[in-house]
């Protein structure tokens, strides 16, 4: 004698869980492999140049880097501009210091 079978609604109900729940973990698959490519992406941090060279008794205080300049804020007050490619010294502004 066969098992009894489920009513249609319990079966189809059944089914779509199913079909969710392998939805969900393919979502769950791609979210995590978009996230480990796109994490994988970022870009290069910016590089120093090898050596920068400080007036003499001068202290740093502060530095800082954009994409053509490695700038230096003295404790003395003043501002040098280094080139970022090459690590020579191009400007040297004194500063207001009140």
């Amino acid at each position: 004698m066969p098992p009894d079978l489920p009513p249609p609604e319990v079966r189809l109900i059944k089914r779509l869980v199913v079909v969710l729940t392998s939805v969900m973990i393919l979502g769950l698959i791609v979210i995590v492999g978009l996230l480990v490519t796109r994490l994988g992406l970022a870009p290069a941090p910016l590089a120093l140049p090898d050596s920068v060279s400080l007036p003499e008794g001068a202290r740093v205080e502060a530095m800082t880097l954009s994409e053509r300049w490695v700038i230096v804020v003295t404790q003395e007050g003043e501002a040098l501009f280094y080139d970022r490619a090459s690590g020579r010294l191009r400007h040297r502004i004194t500063l207001a210091v009140e």
